[in-house]
């Protein structure tokens, strides 16, 4: 039976999962509303993996509540896994099928799945069919393990990574077949270290780290959560002396080097501040170029929440 049209395709309680005595997973909370895309974002380690690994079944939870299309996928794996797709990272597939033997063998495990033809020449395939699947490049591996998440006519979709080592053209078309499965109800789980595909792509964002949600909404409310969080940003020579344009504007702000000769104001910027900016540039001889003004990125914000170290 499907899950009551406002109930959440995915509801997720109280999560816990811990590999020996580490959390992976820390009383995560989640919902994923039917017919459209979350985006699972974190840092490696986070516990992204896990979550949705336990949301499809894989691995079992050691607390909380987990209804996936209102079934417990780890009590009721055989009457969920005929309903949604998985398209896991890194492909899957054997190395010496060819790519139309492969995702015709999945199709064949669906009660009326799409037209495998069909489906490889939407995903830009056609040319590559009789090719072995280990012979096929990394982002034509990762389109055929969408093809074959998609070929069942799925509810909910799982992509993990969905355009790792896809080239611009290939990541668009996916990116519109996403919104594509959308319109067509189907309700999409997605992970991504690419924040562009998640300000793009999702309805909502939910940001974990350490095994627990640091936070969520639209990427609208996240990007605009406070009226003061917009940036100036221009490019000028290096190594500026920035006090007396600290000095300047107006008190709260910051101004900093983000990079080499590309500068950057954060705070409420008015018409007054692009002014004081200007006025200040050109009282050091300089030329502000490429000068913008814009709101915080979806990057920025989860920069600010899970830091700027590398994870192992």
């Amino acid at each position: 039976m499907s899950p009551h049209p406002q109930s959440p395709a995915v509801e997720v309680s109280g999560l816990v999962k811990r590999y020996g005595s580490t959390h992976a997973v820390n009383g995560l909370d989640l919902a994923l509303r039917t017919g459209t895309v979350l985006a699972l974002l974190g840092p490696n380690g986070a516990g992204k993996t896990t979550t949705v690994e336990v949301c499809e079944g894989f691995r079992k939870a050691d607390a909380g509540t987990v209804r996936v299309l209102g079934l417990d996928p780890a009590r009721d794996g055989d009457r969920l896994r005929p309903r949604i797709g998985v398209m896991p990272q890194g492909g899957g597939g054997y190395p010496g099928i060819r790519a139309d033997e492969m995702l015709r063998l999945v199709a064949t495990c669906a009660a009326d799945p799409l037209d495998p033809d069909w489906l490889l020449d939407v995903l830009g395939l056609t040319g590559a069919v009789r090719t072995p699947y280990k012979r096929l490049s990394g982002g034509q591996q990762q389109r055929l393990s969408l093809a074959c998440a998609l070929v069942g006519r799925p509810e909910l979709v799982f992509l993990d990574e969905p355009t790792a080592g896809m080239d611009p053209q290939a990541r668009h078309l996916v990116w519109d077949l996403v919104c594509a499965l959308r319109d067509d109800g189907v309700s999409v789980l997605l992970t991504t270290h690419l924040m562009d595909e998640a300000e793009t792509l999702a309805d909502h964002v939910v940001i974990v780290d350490g095994g627990r949600v640091v936070a969520q909404g639209s990427p609208t409310d996240l990007t605009s959560h406070h009226a003061d969080d917009q940036q100036l940003r221009f490019r000028a020579r290096p190594g500026l002396e920035l006090t007396l344009l600290h000095d300047a504007l107006p008190e709260g702000m910051k101004v900093r080097e983000a990079n080499r000769g590309s500068y950057l104001v954060e705070g409420r910027i008015t018409p007054q501040v692009v002014s004081t900016v200007t006025s200040w540039c050109a009282q050091q001889g300089v030329l502000a170029e490429e000068l913008t003004v814009a709101k915080r990125s979806l990057e920025d914000v989860f920069l600010e929440l899970t830091g700027r170290e590398l994870r192992p």
